[in-house]
């Protein structure tokens, strides 16, 4: 390699066993306080007889103002040369305070974050186009800036025993102050661990089924209570069939356009008397208590007939009938 290039932390996560994280590289990580500086030291080193021009590009998924800008134009490194820079960052010292850090559309505040750091040469000849050397993700992990130490008082503080004492458990027990704290991500059957889901639809007493993959098991244990509380009606049973199909629910358009279409038959049968064939009276048919339910599908969609039968006879009233068109075009 014509440069050599070495990407490290300065500040090197030495334990965090609260997050899965933790078990990557230390050297891939880096613990950032809020309102604290936390550093990369990139080295170069230039082992050819030629000077090389190169430039630095980061990128990530972290806000762009918590590092320096990327490096616009490109810079020479002289042969035989070794160079050292620190790529900083900076957490915003309100952090976890600030409520606006918290995405609408995020249940909860993202702390976890990735750094990709890109390093281009000029390639000789070639005044336009970069050769990529070296290419390095590395995660970001911001955590609060406090200890248990922090709550005792200051002479105690200033005691190594104490203080090495204090963080066995301080590192014992903060993974049970963080599932406490994340204790509503247990309960919620859309991001529970699969462990829990039998836990859960015993809990909405939801019978699981093993056709269904754990992510449609996981909506219907979600929805269950809607389900039984419009059991037996035709919202009930749409509800259910759109979310074992994933089709929508069409609420806007008519009847016969709808992806799940549920019509009943309120037409007479054969009748005795006065009547008007095709008016107020139909030959066969008119089944009482009948109704028809309709599927169009698309042709990658793959519905199991047996599955969505058993769905209707657990929806519908005891006493009535129906009859299932499933449209594949």
């Amino acid at each position: 390699m014509v440069l050599a290039v070495e990407i490290t932390p300065t500040q090197p996560l030495q334990a965090d066993i609260s997050t899965d994280k933790s078990k990557e590289a230390v050297g891939n990580n880096l613990l950032l306080y809020p309102g604290q500086p936390g550093e990369f030291l990139v080295t170069l080193s230039n082992d050819t007889n030629n000077s090389l021009e190169w430039k630095l590009e980061i990128a990530g998924d972290f806000p762009h103002n918590w590092c320096n800008p990327n490096q616009t134009n490109l810079e020479e490194i002289s042969p035989r040369e070794k160079r050292e820079f620190a790529i900083s960052l900076m957490v915003p010292e309100k952090f976890f305070e600030d409520s606006l850090q918290i995405n609408k559309n995020q249940p909860r505040l993202q702390i976890d974050y990735q750094i990709q750091i890109s390093i281009f040469i000029k390639q000789s000849g070639n005044s336009t186009q970069l050769e990529l050397v070296k290419y390095q993700v590395l995660n970001l992990l911001v955590r609060p800036n406090i200890s248990y130490i922090d709550f005792l008082p200051s002479i105690y503080q200033q005691v190594d025993f104490i203080g090495r004492l204090v963080g066995i458990f301080e590192q014992a027990f903060d993974p049970a102050v963080q599932t406490i704290d994340n204790l509503w991500a247990y309960l919620d059957p859309l991001t529970a661990p699969t462990a829990l889901q039998n836990f859960l639809a015993h809990w909405v007493a939801w019978d699981i089924d093993s056709r269904w993959d754990i992510d449609k098991q996981r909506q219907l244990i979600r929805n269950a209570i809607t389900i039984y509380r419009w059991h037996g009606t035709r919202y009930g049973l749409r509800l259910y069939l759109h979310l074992y199909t994933g089709l929508p629910l069409d609420e806007d358009s008519s009847e016969v356009d709808k992806h799940i279409s549920i019509q009943e038959v309120f037409n007479n049968g054969f009748v005795l008397g006065k009547t008007l064939i095709g008016q107020d009276s139909m030959i066969g048919g008119g089944c009482p208590y009948h109704f028809i339910v309709q599927l169009r599908v698309t042709e990658s969609l793959h519905i199991d007939e047996s599955l969505v039968r058993k769905i209707i006879e657990q929806q519908k009233p005891a006493f009535s009938t129906y009859e299932l068109s499933i449209i594949n075009p």
